[in-house]
């Protein structure tokens, strides 16, 4: 397709479907081509496309879990896009791909979408390019997007803002919910799952999470927090997250918390390419004559960092004005 983009003969046959102009127009995205960036965004996306991010520690089943959930809402013939976020390679900076061998099973399905993003090393673990990719897949046509997240901790609180329901999952063990508690991503989680519940110490997980549960502030619109039990390697009880989401899908259209998570997400797309254009800026003024001489001064200890650091900004005030 090149560097030129035909945005409504593209954004046609994404409507329409095509998988191929999905993906290539999805490559571009993640390589930062801005035309392909406003072309994504100009695609009009249904309003009845769910989008719904899976967190949790590295370890608790989120790749497997969300293979069953998959797997449940093609049982019903929903058209379903999985965004799986992996860590960046440290040598080619691509995906490492674990998460698409998971769900291999799906592979031959024309109505399963699977796509590996590299977060790249981007704050919050999440990929910059998620927002557009988010919206560009919601445009072909699924009605279901699950997002999973790499699992970095704290800052996985951040997917709640680019997903409509957001989904913590958790393994037995008080470890877990205590990390949880502390990680914060209790107070964003509209579905609680205890996953691997073939381990002992099940009904003290969920215990521990409903009394925390206590402690949140009420959700807006009155949602009451699910805390479902699963054994995603078996598929048990899988279906009773897949009627969660829906139930949660249905009560923030009703409470139009629907809307107002739609609002976020479109913010949450305007800071995250604005500090993308932010750091792209930085690199070039630190690459400048006068950044490499802060930065050959901060390393012989003739300046500080934060002495540097004043300088350089001074410098582009002044030079801006």
């Amino acid at each position: 397709m090149g560097r030129s983009i035909d945005a409504s003969e593209l954004g046609r046959r994404i409507r329409q479907g095509d998988r191929l102009a999905l993906a290539r127009l999805l490559s571009l995205i993640e390589s930062g081509d801005r035309a392909a960036l406003e072309c994504a965004f100009e695609i009009p996306v249904a309003d009845d496309a769910q989008v719904v991010g899976f967190t949790g520690a590295p370890g608790v089943g989120k790749s497997t879990l969300i293979d069953a959930v998959v797997a449940s809402l093609r049982s019903e013939g929903a058209r379903v896009g999985v965004l799986a976020v992996d860590p960046s390679s440290p040598c080619s900076g691509g995906a490492l791909l674990g998460d698409r061998v998971r769900m291999m099973r799906h592979v031959g399905d024309c109505d399963v979408f699977i796509r590996s993003l590299a977060n790249r090393g981007h704050l919050g673990g999440l990929a910059a390019a998620l927002p557009a990719v988010v919206h560009t897949v919601a445009a072909c046509g699924f009605s279901t997007l699950l997002i999973e997240t790499v699992g970095v901790g704290q800052a996985e609180v951040d997917i709640a803002r680019h997903a409509d329901t957001t989904v913590v999952v958790v393994t037995p063990g008080m470890g877990d919910a205590v990390q949880t508690s502390k990680a914060g991503i209790l107070e964003i989680a509209d579905v609680l799952i205890v996953n691997k519940s073939d381990r002992g110490g099940v009904r003290e997980a969920v215990r521990d999470l409903r009394d925390m549960l206590h402690l949140k502030p009420r959700s807006p619109g009155g949602w009451q927090v699910p805390v479902l039990v699963t054994r995603a390697d078996t598929g048990d009880e899988v279906g009773d997250v897949v009627l969660a989401l829906r139930e949660h899908r249905d009560h923030v259209a009703a409470t139009g918390e629907l809307r107002r998570a739609h609002n976020a997400r479109a913010i949450a797309a305007f800071e995250s390419y604005a500090v993308v254009r932010l750091f792209d800026w930085l690199e070039k003024v630190l690459d400048s004559q006068h950044g490499r001489d802060l930065m050959e001064r901060v390393g012989t200890g003739e300046l500080s960092p934060v002495t540097a650091a004043d300088e350089l900004l001074v410098n582009v005030r002044a030079s801006s004005v």
